[in-house]
């Protein structure tokens, strides 16, 4: 068993099977050594966790859960894409989207939800730059969106 594999499940998280796209694109792509992944949602067995809008629908706490479970799906598809997350040398940025009701200015909050987890299962490899982005939709109605991008080795 991996290093991280080992660690997730010292944390008590199994990871899905890589999400199947639902439409035009691939879960992820690589240039070099990066690979950058589509966005993500916080689905477990196809049904969203939260749904709806930060400040209305969602609380802080339940986007910072959300957040984490999207996370999870991405090291799904981490893990379906390179094998091994070992093969991981760092995360290098997250890009996440917070479906905000107006006047809703909490998205860094609900993206710590993704990035504390992150360092809990990489370390200090999983430090990352990170934008935190409040919009007016998201698809599905998901509170919140994620993509990430990670430098590998081979």
């Amino acid at each position: 068993m991996s290093k991280i594999e080992q660690r997730l499940q010292e944390l008590g998280i199994t990871l899905p099977p890589s999400p199947e796209p639902r439409f035009t694109y691939i879960p992820c792509s690589r240039t070099g050594n990066l690979i950058y992944l589509s966005g993500q949602d916080c689905r477990i067995d196809g049904e969203l966790l939260y749904s709806g809008k930060l400040g209305r629908e969602v609380t802080i706490e339940q986007g910072q859960a959300a957040a984490r479970q999207t996370i999870i799906n991405c090291l799904a598809v981490m893990k379906g894409y390179l094998g091994d997350l070992d093969r991981v040398e760092r995360i290098v940025k997250l890009l996440g989207f917070v479906n905000s009701a107006p006047g809703f200015a909490e998205q860094p909050y609900v993206m710590n939800g993704a990035s504390d987890l992150l360092v809990e299962v990489f370390g200090e490899r999983g430090k990352h730059a990170r934008s935190a982005i409040g919009t007016s939709e998201l698809p599905f109605h998901t509170p919140v969106e994620i993509e990430v991008i990670a430098e590998i080795r081979d």
